[in-house]
């Protein structure tokens, strides 16, 4: 796969103050007058669905009117991004909220996809970052994961693990780590987090790579064990939970997790979004409520975040290798 460049963001609103098309005029001075609304690639209950509908709250509230979350699963993005396309983005109120996977796997493994970031979608604002974690039911007696390496060495191809879907992150956090240490488990993928996380309480697979807010209640009443982030460093909210990376150095697969818009949003939306989220992120209850989610608060604007997505494709183009993913 090769690394996409990125496209100079294009000035949809072309000069300001007497510049200005009376239209446009209008439309920036009275933004935004009606409900917004994030569409979400994922079921709800996942990472992407749980960070949209913590922001959209605190946004909605900063700017005086609803922020909807829209849930369009399916497609590994190219539902909702068709569902953007259909609420007339040229207006300014509709965005996708969405971690990597569709913007760097999706355009992979379907040469067909409709979208590119820098062309048909633009990067608005990077919300947060969040590691992924490895778990595993507890009848397979693994206790860390050093235990886990161990157990699957001894059996390969024995034991399963679960993900959101074939070239998720969650995927290609796992067969990145199958790659550097020569594990053989089985991937079996559903459809987001809604499912994969109930099949791995409910013993359908072994193993599974899930966002803490997917797993936390179940972690609380012992049902699913713990063993590993996928993020380059420890987090603070699970500080004895090792991180990949101390085994396998420089591993980092943490979700980062952003707003888009689709081309022609006018630019005044973008940057108004944009500069919203980033105060919203500065709310110490807001950063209280992720962080407890092992969710860490970025709001960080469009160059950072294109900066980021662009590390996360040569990430994911070596995990695709490593899972021998084919386009189609």
């Amino acid at each position: 796969m090769k690394r996409r460049t990125f496209a100079a963001w294009p000035l949809w609103a072309l000069a300001s103050g007497a510049g200005l098309v009376p239209g446009l005029a209008k439309a920036q001075a009275n933004y935004p007058s009606k409900p917004l609304k994030f569409i979400v690639p994922y079921a709800a209950g996942g990472l992407p669905d749980t960070v949209a509908r913590v922001v959209a709250q605190r946004l909605g509230e900063r700017l005086g009117q609803a922020v909807i979350v829209d849930n369009r699963a399916g497609g590994n993005g190219i539902t909702a991004y068709q569902a953007l396309l259909q609420s007339s983005p040229q207006d300014g109120y509709s965005f996708i909220v969405s971690d990597g996977s569709m913007l760097s796997i999706t355009p992979f493994l379907n040469k067909q996809v409709p979208y590119h970031i820098g062309k048909e979608l633009l990067p608005v604002s990077l919300i947060a970052r969040s590691p992924l974690y490895l778990v595993a039911h507890p009848r397979t007696g693994v206790n860390n994961f050093a235990d886990f390496v161990k157990l699957v060495k001894s059996k390969p191809d024995e034991f399963t693990y679960g993900s959101s879907g074939i070239g998720s992150t969650h995927h290609m956090t796992m067969e990145a780590l199958k790659a550097a240490l020569d594990l053989h488990v089985r991937h079996i993928p559903f459809k987001g987090s809604g499912q994969s996380t109930p099949a791995l309480v409910g013993g359908q697979v072994d193993f599974s790579i899930a966002a803490l807010p997917s797993i936390q209640g179940f972690v609380k009443t012992n049902q699913v064990k713990v063993l590993a982030s996928n993020a380059l460093k420890r987090s603070a909210q699970l500080p004895d939970i090792p991180a990949i990376a101390e085994t396998v150095p420089g591993f980092d697969f943490a979700v980062a997790i952003g707003v888009m818009a689709a081309a022609g949003t006018p630019q005044f939306a973008i940057d108004r979004v944009g500069k919203e989220i980033a105060e919203v992120m500065k709310n110490p209850d807001l950063i209280k409520t992720l962080e407890n989610l092992s969710i860490d608060p970025v709001g960080a604007g469009a160059p950072e975040y294109g900066r980021v997505i662009a590390l996360e494709n040569e990430a994911m183009a070596k995990a695709a290798k490593a899972a021998d993913l084919k386009a189609e």
